[in-house]
């Protein structure tokens, strides 16, 4: 019989892997040094954050259900301080992670700008929930199959995706780094909507289904557009400078006026304007500008039938 683990592992085996992960040379280029004992921001709180912003943006919906008019103040109060308390840390996290500086004198300095963005933060988060409720009013208006905004809140990828890219983006505007990013990885891991934080995006906007939709950094969408899964705002090849570096900052993605409607699975790639009131039929692939109230779609395939043998 054999009694063999196939979990037990020899001990020189283990002390030669150990070994060879904790050379120099193998850990180098992915090993995070703490300098200042400040650990790295931890996914599992900026976790606990969104689900408080949540409660405090849709209140009732998430969180406390027990809330109403006389209690709001109270609960509402104490999702607003822990919000603070936990991602004013997370932000102080975010500033040291990407300080190279070696002196401890500039970790107060972190400290300082975290209290500055946390304050302004918390100061954004009516302004927020108002982006955030024609958002909703978008996807009940644009989907026959809402019955409910109470529907497109509890259940809508779209508005998760949208709580998470318009609480990054606040961020983002305020300076703060990594944080932002982690954010709306976190909602894209979860609704399969990837919306970089330093996007631009107005009112009443609604992806429909939304997986599979990916906007970047540097997109500007108008008021009242809507998007359907697969649809791509992203960027064609960019410069590279004399080493052979790509180059950060430049505007490459699209331009998306207000009242555009976007179907499955178009590709629009570059620095492109698509004009106010455009309808870009599904899997169509668009590099240059396209003027307002224009339709483009697809030229129909051929049919070709084939006789069996």
């Amino acid at each position: 019989m054999n009694n063999h683990n196939p979990g037990k592992i020899p001990e020189d085996s283990i002390k030669k892997a150990v070994a060879a992960l904790c050379h120099p040379q193998s850990y180098e280029k992915v090993f995070y040094r703490d300098r200042h004992d400040v650990p790295m921001p931890s996914v599992r709180v900026l976790g606990e954050v969104m689900e408080l912003v949540r409660s405090i943006l849709f209140p009732g919906y998430f969180g406390n259900s027990d809330l109403n008019p006389r209690n709001m103040e109270y609960y509402i109060g104490a999702a607003v301080d822990k919000t603070a308390a936990l991602l004013a840390e997370q932000i102080k996290s975010g500033f040291c992670v990407t300080c190279f500086r070696e002196e401890t004198s500039y970790c107060e300095d972190c400290h300082k700008k975290a209290g500055a963005c946390i304050d302004q933060f918390i100061a954004s988060l009516p302004g927020i929930r108002q982006h955030l409720a024609t958002d909703v009013e978008a996807a009940f208006n644009g989907d026959p199959a809402a019955k409910s905004k109470n529907e497109t809140i509890f259940c809508y990828p779209s508005i998760k995706a949208l709580a998470s890219y318009r609480t990054a983006h606040r961020l983002h505007e305020l300076g703060v780094p990594l944080i932002p990013r982690i954010l709306t990885e976190m909602a894209h891991s979860e609704t399969g909507i990837d919306i970089h934080p330093g996007a631009q995006i107005g009112d009443y906007f609604f992806i429909d289904h939304g997986t599979g939709t990916v906007i970047g950094e540097t997109a500007i969408i108008g008021k009242n557009v809507r998007l359907y899964q697969g649809v791509t705002l992203g960027a064609v090849s960019f410069p590279a400078d004399d080493k052979g570096n790509p180059i950060k900052g430049i505007l490459r993605h699209p331009i998306v006026e207000d009242d555009v409607i976007i179907y499955a699975g178009a590709t629009i790639l570059g620095r492109v304007t698509i004009g106010k009131g455009s309808e870009i039929g599904g899997n169509v692939w668009i590099n240059s500008d396209v003027p307002p109230n224009t339709h483009v779609v697809q030229r129909q395939p051929k049919k070709i039938f084939v006789k069996s043998t």
